[in-house]
């Protein structure tokens, strides 16, 4: 019997991201996890807002993504909670993402953490600042869209 694909559940979102950034392109990369950081993200023990990521030596890498250990966390390890975490993708990706980065002024953020399939995946996307106006503009359509709900809410009763 075919086993079935795993649906992606959600782990950890960066809110902050959206309103700080237009997103261009979307992609989902691997991440080298160590074991105790494994159990404290299915405990959800993460914080994603702070999160970048940097390229070094053609290699890409998440920065800020703190994991808090947990308590049972065996003693012979020391946890960083704010370890420098690896992303895993395709070397065509790679060179592809490196190019816009610098060429362009894009930028690299990690948008969200989830599981896939039994393993934990990082979805990072190419992305552009966002000027203040634009950041004004975000907000004022967050709350046009809530007075509608509110309307709709009322005027269902």
């Amino acid at each position: 019997m075919a086993k079935k694909p795993e649906t992606a559940t959600r782990i950890a979102d960066n809110k902050k991201a959206a309103y700080n950034y237009f997103f261009e392109e979307r992609l989902e990369a691997g991440l080298v996890l160590e074991g105790w950081e494994v159990k404290s993200l299915r405990a959800g023990k993460v914080q994603l807002t702070e999160g970048y990521v940097v390229i070094r030596h053609r290699e890409l890498f998440v920065i800020g993504l703190q994991i808090q250990p947990l308590n049972t966390a065996s003693s012979h390890i020391n946890p960083d909670k704010v370890r420098t975490k690896k992303l895993l993708l395709h070397r065509e990706e790679i060179k592809r993402l490196i190019s816009k980065v610098e060429q362009k002024g894009y930028t690299l953020v990690p948008l969200n953490l989830h599981w896939k399939d039994g393993k934990i995946k990082c979805e990072i996307a190419l992305a552009k600042g966002k000027a203040e106006h634009d950041k004004r503009d975000t907000i004022k359509d967050r709350e046009g869209k809530r007075e509608v709900e509110r309307a709709m809410k009322v005027h269902r009763r």
